[in-house]
């Protein structure tokens, strides 16, 4: 399954994380507060991985390789709806990071805005996994050829690597006071 493959795979750890937000949602409504160190780390997971490693291979390498392809309208339509996926995942993230910070200063009302981003999140991810891995991704296939395949698998691992660096870099540089 070429690139495709590690983009699925992916998307299991990404719904591994939406069954703990489910798990957090239900103990905010159950306790009245929540940890927000434990926001913290979704937010965290959500941004590194679910949105810059996983859609940004999506959006940078697979995209950008698919806008030279001659797709059917449908999968140019399914990739346009995708990208727009991938706006409103970030958004709805940033309003869980606001609300956070806003809970965190004492803000004893911004828990039901942190409630509200995990239950759109939770929302979100399901039917937006669900429409690359059964609508997108397995018929994409049919437009490269071997050699194609290798090199986004290629690219796919650079990309990696890329952001594992760059994200321990940030951490040293924070911890060092430079940034």
């Amino acid at each position: 399954m070429m690139f495709i493959g590690p983009l699925m795979i992916e998307h299991r750890l990404i719904e591994r994380m939406i069954r703990v937000m489910k798990v957090l949602l239900e103990d905010i409504e159950t306790h009245d507060s929540v940890d927000p160190g434990r926001v913290d780390t979704i937010i965290h997971f959500i941004r590194s991985y679910a949105d810059r490693c996983h859609h940004g291979k999506e959006e940078d390498i697979l995209f950008r390789v698919l806008k030279d392809k001659p797709l059917s309208s449908e999968h140019r339509r399914i990739m346009e709806e995708l990208v727009e996926d991938h706006k409103l995942g970030r958004k709805i993230t940033l309003s869980l990071l606001e609300a956070n910070e806003r809970y965190k200063k004492g803000d004893a009302g911004a828990l039901s805005a942190i409630a509200d981003g995990f239950r759109s999140l939770v929302e979100f991810y399901p039917k937006h996994i669900e429409k690359e891995d059964k609508h997108f991704f397995i018929p994409l296939m049919d437009y490269f050829g071997p050699e194609e395949k290798e090199a986004l698998i290629k690219e796919g691992y650079e990309s990696d690597s890329r952001l594992l660096h760059e994200e321990y870099l940030d951490m040293v540089k924070i911890l060092e006071g430079e940034k």
